[in-house]
């Protein structure tokens, strides 16, 4: 795999995840309603528009990593695979009595997949679609009697789009290169996306995980909004979430540690040529990029950016 991401930005591939969630927001309150449960501001959302956000508990620890693409009728959602039939029963949950917004399940009735570097081109071409100027920037059109939802975000810090399609489309797409989930789990891994049940657990929050880009200080209240406020006003973030370059592959979660203290969890490794890279928790007090830290009694990892984290100032 240690050529995966060269071959990923120039030829291209296509990523089949219409395994991951699909949840549909509609009802007058839809945007409010999101607005209120999770860390981006949605209300300034427009049709043809989108964003990432976060899923919080009470405490603000991390629940999901989701898109929304904002569309003039209904919003919708791309969540974890793991985390749909739990995301599913919370957004009911906080739907009281009063509220116009219904929520179903979209998953097993349509189809998602993620497209990168030349195939993503082409197939823009093939649509006649012209180069989005923003991200997560989307429009609806029709191919051979599919409905498409062509989205500008791969879902990685790569060029790439997203489709979601009401029909599958492995007759037109299957003829180009394929991304399996383990080539998904080791591109998502140096690109430095985290993931449920590794990174985003009930163990840490969005700005332990970097994912500054998800939130608003300035929304107003949402689920997790006042532990966020906290953290962030008073420099409160022990510990931040970093690429590690290692010299082998070691089982994960796994401690890391510095001068024998532990300073951190390695949460994800792969393989890459000899050695591997992982994603890992490391505390602020020790310091950041160009660290060393010691994996185990003959595994060291040195501490680098990924392109899919945000440093939150």
């Amino acid at each position: 795999m240690a050529d995966l991401l060269t071959t990923l930005t120039t030829q291209g591939a296509v990523y089949d995840c219409s395994h991951w969630g699909r949840l549909r927001l509609t009802g007058g309150d839809r945007l409010k309603f999101l607005h209120n449960q999770t860390s981006n501001n949605c209300l300034i959302l427009k049709p043809g528009q989108g964003a990432d956000t976060v899923f919080l508990t009470s405490t603000a620890r991390t629940l999901d990593l989701a898109t929304v693409l904002v569309h003039q009728e209904w919003v919708d959602l791309l969540v974890s695979p793991q985390r749909r039939a739990f995301l599913l029963q919370w957004l009911d949950k906080y739907i009281f009595f009063g509220d116009d917004v219904q929520v179903s399940d979209l998953t097993a009735s349509s189809y998602c997949y993620r497209l990168f570097g030349e195939v993503a081109h082409t197939i823009r071409h093939t649509l006649g679609l012209p180069e989005f100027t923003t991200p997560y920037q989307h429009v609806t059109v029709a191919q051979g009697g599919r409905s498409l939802t062509v989205a500008a975000t791969s879902g990685l810090a790569l060029p790439g789009f997203t489709l979601w399609s009401d029909r599958p489309l492995t007759d037109w797409l299957g003829t180009y290169p394929q991304l399996q989930d383990p080539e998904w789990e080791h591109i998502r891994i140096r690109q430095g996306r985290p993931a449920a049940d590794a990174e985003l657990t009930e163990d840490y929050n969005p700005l332990e995980a970097r994912l500054g880009h998800t939130l608003s200080f300035d929304k107003g209240c949402y689920i997790g909004q006042e532990t966020i406020a906290r953290l962030n006003t008073y420099q409160g973030v022990k510990q931040h979430l970093w690429g590690l370059d290692l010299n082998g592959c070691v089982t994960v979660p796994t401690p890391l540690f510095l001068a024998g203290e532990k300073v951190g969890l390695l949460t994800s490794c792969t393989p890459l040529g000899s050695g591997a890279f992982g994603l890992g928790y490391v505390r602020t007090k020790v310091g950041g990029a160009g660290l060393t830290l010691q994996v185990s009694s003959n595994r060291q990892a040195q501490v680098v950016e990924v392109p899919f984290l945000r440093t939150v100032a």
